[in-house]
């Protein structure tokens, strides 16, 4: 049972009034009557909205369901259903041309292209790693991971291979020579580094030489004609050789270069969204709590590594000398942005003045932003924005009057902490299918705010999944990000991002690498997002923020961008091509049950940890034992995709059950050393995570929008009051 606190006309949870009152307000000196006469002002106005909001998806939903059992065995018609998508409001007309008007976006957004870590920041240790990858060490990053091969006796395992660390060395000075290459010879072959007189000398055994670009070189540390570390930039990212002949490594480079360092996450996304489970008042305030301490800069959690007690801070700011002699520092940790919940749940953390719990939405608008007046007001121990600004990535919206609502609700916020205007920016997700089809529009209403569009692929296939429900069996999940629809979407994506002015202005951003042990995938594949014209791409992991910095050394997006801005731009027809399945009659039983077994597979695991562990995001392994970054999105395919199947009668509820208890016992296995696990097959009709899991498939077809959050967080308080 919550207990609560009278505050007004509102029923606040203790915990959180406690969070806001004695921790939060005295921070940045705001009158707790004041605020909170403001916060019910808001929520009365803005709630009934929301509700609106909603009831306008479903009834659009209900429209598209209806056109589509009406047709039932015919030919899809796709000029007739562009026409009746048009009729219904649900594809809007076209915007006129316009150019967004963003201001005071800091160049780690407007300038600067990079990976974006996402995190979830319920966990402080992980919100603390991720915040710190802003620099990473690329010798680390390529010694612990595949991208440098085993073979030959350069193996991971054990202490210190000399084998793989030439390997690593050769790979890291390669790529040294391609970002930075010298007038003559290769970074393999110095002998020394020096500053003299305001450039670079490399020194070799019988000569010296220097930049091919002497505006690389931006800096150093230490003493210039022996250096500890030199400043070296490329595409506006920076890397730091490091030297020190007394370390392990440095004591065998001829140079005595113990590590190349990348700039490497310059942004961060802290998710109070898909990644966490967040259910009730005391999961919210730890996240409140970890979001407060990282945008004051005293978050701390302390830890057991390698048998010690170990403490992770915040890094502070790096200094260095330019070759000119003055000092400066460059931003020791990444530029963080904080995404709150879309506008679907409510939360029980505040019941208002009608007796229901507020949206979660308009809470965490309110609560996260009053947290970074710290920042804004420089009130804070480490700064995040330069510029003043606050950056907000919005999910889940779905079309330009849901971006419109998040923009006014951001406006009556500002004016409830008397900060300036346009202080919060948005940051739009593009993950449903309206908001793809009538993106223009979003940015346009979005366009004094809007420093961020991105390409949520995942989420964009549930929708895509539930959307057309009524259409037709789908295609097996394997052959989604093959389908002609998701290449037209991604590239609409950037070409009316860039038609809207976003270049040197906002993000145009792709989706996450989902597999983080397979780093030399990731290298070989995800190069693609740069080529794309995409400023910013998802990446799981800090190391895997170091090893994807090297594509954009590789591309110069903006350069890549202009020439993306003289194509012709993706077609909306491509983008309603619904991913049928044209013969059902084609798969074979064998396909069938592994495509069950997979997507069954994957939703067990994900959701007992949920249930149980209230964990929102963790590596799950597959059905074929590797390691994938599950969240809610990929939870929300897997779930639809049966839902869909078992609708169209692919397969039958019998056979999704069996399958359930089958992949139950799987995951039971996969999870043995768990010591927190609680196996569900030991009693599947009283494992509340098991019957979640069962819940999501056999109630998907009427879930809102397709979403998982409805169950989850219902079985999860359920699985909370046990304890």
């Amino acid at each position: 049972m919550t207990n609560r606190k009278k505050i007004g006309q509102l029923d606040v949870a203790v915990e959180l009034a406690d969070f806001i009152n004695q921790e939060l307000l005295p921070k940045i000196e705001r009158d707790e009557e004041h605020f909170w006469r403001g916060f019910e002002a808001i929520i009365k106005e803005f709630s009934p909205l929301n509700s609106s909001l909603l009831t306008e998806r479903d009834n659009l939903q209900s429209k598209i369901d209806g056109w589509h059992r009406e047709r039932r065995g015919e030919t899809h018609n796709s000029v007739a259903y562009k026409e009746f998508l048009t009729e219904i409001g649900y594809l809007e007309g076209e915007e006129e041309n316009f150019t967004i008007s963003t201001s005071k976006v800091d160049k780690e957004i407007a300038l600067q292209a990079g990976p974006q870590l996402v995190v979830p920041v319920k966990n402080a240790r992980f919100a603390l790693n991720a915040a710190n990858a802003r620099w990473g060490s690329l010798y680390d990053a390529l010694y612990g991971t595949d991208v440098v091969s085993e073979e030959d006796g350069a193996e991971r395992a054990g202490g210190y291979n000399e084998r793989r660390g030439e390997r690593v060395i050769e790979f890291a000075k390669n790529f040294l020579d391609e970002s930075c290459p010298l007038i003559t010879g290769s970074h393999k072959d110095a002998i020394g580094y020096q500053i003299e007189n305001g450039e670079l000398e490399v020194l070799f055994e019988s000569k010296t030489t220097s930049l091919v670009n002497t505006s690389k070189l931006k800096g150093y540390r230490g003493n210039p004609a022996k250096p500890e570390g030199v400043l070296l930039v490329n595409n506006d990212l920076h890397i730091e050789i490091q030297f020190d002949e007394n370390s392990p490594v440095g004591s065998t480079d001829p140079a005595g270069i113990k590590d190349l360092i990348l700039e490497a996450a310059v942004t961060t996304i802290q998710d109070c969204e898909d990644s966490v489970a967040a259910v009730d008042a005391e999961d919210k305030v730890e996240i409140y709590h970890n979001w407060l301490g990282l945008i004051n800069g005293d978050l701390s959690d302390t830890f057991t590594k390698g048998g010690s007690p170990t403490t992770r801070v915040l890094e502070q700011d790096r200094e260095f000398t330019s070759p000119t002699g003055e000092k400066f520092t460059l931003p020791g940790r990444s530029l963080l942005l904080v995404r709150n919940v879309g506008h679907l749940m409510r939360n029980n953390a505040i019941i208002d003045s009608s007796g229901n719990e507020i949206y979660e939405g308009i809470m965490d608008a309110v609560i996260t932003s009053t947290i970074a007046v710290l920042d804004v007001e420089t009130r804070n121990q480490l700064s995040n924005s330069r510029t003043g600004s606050v950056y907000i990535v919005k999910p889940k919206m779905h079309g330009p009057k849901e971006v419109e609502f998040t923009c006014n609700l951001f406006k009556a916020v500002e004016n409830l902490l008397g900060i300036e205007a346009n202080t919060l920016k948005v940051g739009i997700m593009d993950e449903e299918r309206r908001t793809t089809l009538n993106l223009k529009a979003c940015i346009k209403a979005a366009c004094e705010r809007v420093v961020f569009i991105n390409t949520g692929f995942l989420d964009r296939t549930g929708d895509e999944i539930h959307t057309s429900m009524e259409a037709g069996p789908m295609i097996p999940k394997t052959m989604m990000k093959a389908s002609s629809w998701i290449t037209a979407y991604e590239d609409s994506n950037v070409d009316i991002g860039l038609a809207c002015g976003l270049q040197g202005r906002a993000q145009v951003g792709k989706g996450m690498w989902a597999m983080p042990d397979l780093m030399a995938a990731m290298v070989e594949q995800k190069i693609n997002h740069p080529e794309s014209g995409a400023t910013t791409a998802w990446v799981p992991s800090p190391t895997a923020a170091v090893l994807h910095a090297m594509h954009y050394h590789r591309i110069s997006v903006f350069d890549q961008q202009d020439k993306i801005m003289s194509r012709v731009p993706a077609s909306i027809d491509e983008i309603l091509n619904i991913p049928l399945l044209e013969d059902p009659t084609s798969l074979t039983a064998e396909e069938i049950q592994t495509e069950l077994d997979n997507n069954a597979q994957g939703i067990l695991g994900y959701v007992v940890r949920w249930i149980d562990q209230g964990i929102g995001c963790s590596k799950v392994p597959d059905i074929n034992d590797i390691g994938l970054m599950e969240d809610r999105a990929t939870l929300r395919i897997s779930s639809q995709h049966i839902a869909n199947w078992l609708h169209h009668g692919i397969c039958k509820k019998e056979q999704v059950r069996a399958t359930m208890e089958r992949m139950a016992g799987v995951v039971d296995e996969q999870n043995k050393e768990d010591p927190l696990y609680n196996p569900m097959t030991r009693d599947l009709e009283n494992s509340v995570a098991f019957q979640a899991a069962c819940d999501l498939v056999y109630d998907g077809f009427d879930q809102p929008s397709g979403y998982t959050e409805p169950i989850l967080h219902a079985r999860r308080l359920e699985k909370k009051a046990e304890f």
